[in-house]
């Protein structure tokens, strides 16, 4: 059975193939190993510029310029070449070497310096500073261009109903009113928290040997200071030098990263469940789109399906982002293999993670607010008045002010806007605090929520 979108494994490649290309640029097999690529090449040129490695002389321009050729355009077919070198030395990172040795096979500048290529290098050397890029190129490029997406609209909604009255609910009661802006700002501020969170982890790397000592490398060159050396080439790579470590680098900035990712994507599971509420109660009308049908036997159905396509898919991440933020910074002694499999499904996690993004904002997409739905709900529920009634009376020494409002309302249907009056009418309080109050309609009990979803 050819390989296609209908016959894949994972809905990843199959029926959500077309809306992860820019993450499987990022993590397929063959983008790992174009990373691996660079990362030997790099390398090489590092030894290169460095004086006291005579053995290995400053490259001259044109091959420079070929090395950085090589990385550049590294094409599917050099991955089917590097596999197939894989497949008869069973090691993926040492094909890497001998790729490259086929590579530079007709630059006599490179022929003589091929012992170098992989020097002193561990595979966790080229694999740690490989996977850091990996995470980096998707984060910047991908994961918070499309979280940034929701943050626009989530603000350019809260702004556009930060004076749509609604009715707040508590443990699913009526209570204190809101406005549909500000709870959607509520939101955005957030994630603004969890945005940062992820753009502030600092991806780290390390390019010390077989244990993180620079054994090999002292042993061949013990006046070369390495870690100044290896600390350069990871700068240079944009990610933050580890100096410290095992064989492995300890995954603990990628933990790091996955919980500040699975901490969004809590966040956004709240929203697709609040707003598949909403849409539930008829706040939120959904957009309706030509052709498009809800059920397969009840014609009238327009359900809520790109919230609850969100939630699944959020799911499915977290519980992956979650195991690799638990197991990664785990590793027996100074190296075990456990960590090689885990770190192959970096890319699953995140596009479980984009494919939640992508359903939310298309859902957010379709919500149009029913302002007279809204306005139903409060005219009902004049018993929310309650807690200003007696939080004024409160203020003017009434005694027991709490338990008469009690007394009025609690448990009870049909308090209507007379029975309000009647009794903020019978109270002694100032007579403007007692106009004050029976101006005030569940409508317009709102506190400074207009005023915070604008600011958002």
């Amino acid at each position: 059975m050819a390989l296609s979108p209908l016959t894949a494994l994972s809905p990843l490649d199959g029926r959500y193939h077309n809306k992860l290309a820019a993450l499987r640029d990022t993590f397929s097999e063959l983008a790992l190993i174009r990373y691996r690529v660079k990362i030997e090449i790099e390398w090489l040129k590092a030894l290169a510029a460095a004086p006291a490695i005579k053995e290995v002389p400053p490259f001259s321009p044109p091959t420079l310029a070929q090395l950085e050729e090589v990385a550049a355009r590294f094409s599917e077919a050099d991955g089917e070449a590097v596999k197939a070198t894989e497949a008869r030395l069973n090691h993926d990172v040492k094909a890497i070497e001998h790729f490259l040795r086929g590579k530079f096979a007709g630059n006599r500048e490179l022929v003589k310096v091929a012992e170098f290529i992989h020097f002193a290098c561990t595979s966790e050397d080229i694999n740690n500073l490989a996977h850091a890029l990996m995470l980096k190129q998707a984060r910047d490029k991908v994961i918070l261009p499309a979280l940034d997406r929701i943050l626009e609209k989530l603000a350019a909604l809260a702004h556009e109903l930060a004076d749509c009255a609604m009715l707040a609910r508590t443990h699913g009661q009526p209570a204190t009113p809101t406005t549909l802006g500000k709870e959607l700002a509520n939101v955005a501020h957030r994630l603004v928290r969890g945005r940062e969170r992820i753009a502030g982890v600092k991806l780290t790397g390390k390019f010390n040997g077989a244990v993180g000592n620079y054994n090999a490398h002292l042993a061949a060159y013990p006046g070369v200071d390495w870690e100044k050396l290896a600390r350069g080439l990871v700068e240079g790579l944009g990610l933050e030098f580890n100096a410290y470590t095992i064989q492995i680098e300890p995954h603990d900035s990628i933990a790091e990263l996955f919980d500040a990712c699975a901490r969004v994507n809590t966040v956004l599971i709240d929203l697709d469940r609040d707003a598949w509420g909403y849409i539930s109660l008829g706040y939120f009308k959904q957009k309706l789109k030509e052709g498009e049908v809800g059920s397969s036997v009840m014609p009238h159905k327009v359900n809520p399906i790109d919230f609850e396509n969100s939630e699944g898919n959020f799911g499915v991440a977290n519980a992956l982002l979650r195991h690799m933020s638990e197991k990664l910074p785990v590793s027996r002694w100074q190296r075990d293999l456990t960590d090689s499999t885990v770190l192959r499904n970096m890319g699953v996690a995140l596009g479980h993670t984009l494919l939640g993004y992508d359903s939310c904002l298309r859902g957010l997409g379709r919500l149009e607010a029913d302002r007279n739905r809204m306005k139903e709900d409060l005219d009902g529920n004049w018993e929310v008045l309650a807690e200003p009634i007696q939080t004024v009376m409160r203020r003017y020494g009434i005694a027991g002010g709490y338990e008469q409002l009690k007394e009025l309302t609690r448990g009870k249907k049909g308090i209507t806007r007379d029975s309000v009056h009647a009794f903020v009418k019978g109270l002694r309080i100032p007579e403007a605090e007692k106009k004050r109050l029976l101006a005030l309609t569940p409508a317009t009990y709102l506190g400074k929520a207009a005023e915070l979803a604008r600011r958002i």
